[in-house]
């Protein structure tokens, strides 16, 4: 679903990612981990086609990202960034129909099919009685909520999500995860988000990208675990596994 082929990433004369070559076909539920400044964001949004790259090339879906034309691009990829929306007297309902804008043509105007695909996207997050609120009078994990109902609403078959829970508690955290991995599979997204949070990942995934730079490795979470390539990497951090049940206990991450 996604293929990265020698690709190469940074900024100036830092080398975020070098000639990676990388299969993220798994489907369902990927976790993209790395530390601080290793490159989670950037390579999200060149993937979302909002980044350039020093080398090699992106495919989603079969086709390089650089030959899609902008609504080719809109109807393939969806991305949801960290960035905080609160914008006072617009209605949660307006937000999320803005994720058919790929399908209403030059004039913007939402046919019954597109409120359709709104309402069932807000049903879907858990936010129908939401519809009429404005974003500024919404908790931070709702407004997350309507942001992944926009992109859910774009109907695209892959959704990258710039760390979805950093602005949530725990228990909102764990929610939004499961929330993810139940949209993954039941409505048979691609969806790979980036993300602090081990437990998250290791318990809810199905696979995981791992930056270690300048490299990237993708496995299923369960070989990802059993090989110790976590581990390895937070080294700094006290965290043990439980493979079988894939549970995972840390301190100072």
């Amino acid at each position: 679903m996604i293929r990265l082929e020698s690709l190469t990433l940074g900024y100036g004369r830092k080398i975020l990612l070098r000639e990676v070559n990388a299969d993220l076909d798994g489907g369902g539920l990927m976790a993209l981990l790395g530390r601080n400044g290793t490159g989670k964001s950037t390579l999200l949004r060149a993937m979302a086609g909002l980044g350039s790259l020093q080398g090699g090339r992106i495919l989603l879906d079969g086709k390089v990202l650089t030959d899609l034309r902008p609504e080719e691009l809109a109807r393939t990829v969806a991305f949801v960034t960290t960035e905080r929306v609160r914008v006072p007297d617009l209605k949660c309902r307006d937000v999320v129909a803005l994720g058919r804008a790929p399908y209403t043509g030059w004039t913007g105007r939402l046919q019954p099919h597109d409120h359709r695909m709104v309402e069932e996207a807000l049903d879907w997050l858990g936010m129908s009685g939401y519809a009429d609120r404005t974003l500024d009078r919404m908790s931070d994990g709702e407004c997350q909520r309507i942001m992944i109902a926009r992109a859910l609403a774009q109907d695209t078959p892959i959704i990258l999500l710039d760390e979805p829970t950093s602005f949530l508690d725990l228990p909102n955290r764990y929610e939004l995860g499961v929330l993810l991995r139940r949209l993954a599979h039941d409505r048979r997204k691609c969806i790979l988000f980036s993300t602090h949070e081990l437990d998250i990942a290791l318990t809810l995934c199905d696979s995981i990208a791992l930056i270690d730079t300048p490299g990237l490795l993708y496995l299923p979470t369960p070989q990802m675990i059993a090989g110790g390539h976590i581990e390895r990497l937070f080294r700094n951090a006290t965290v043990s596994f439980d493979s079988k049940e894939m549970r995972v206990k840390m301190e100072g991450v």
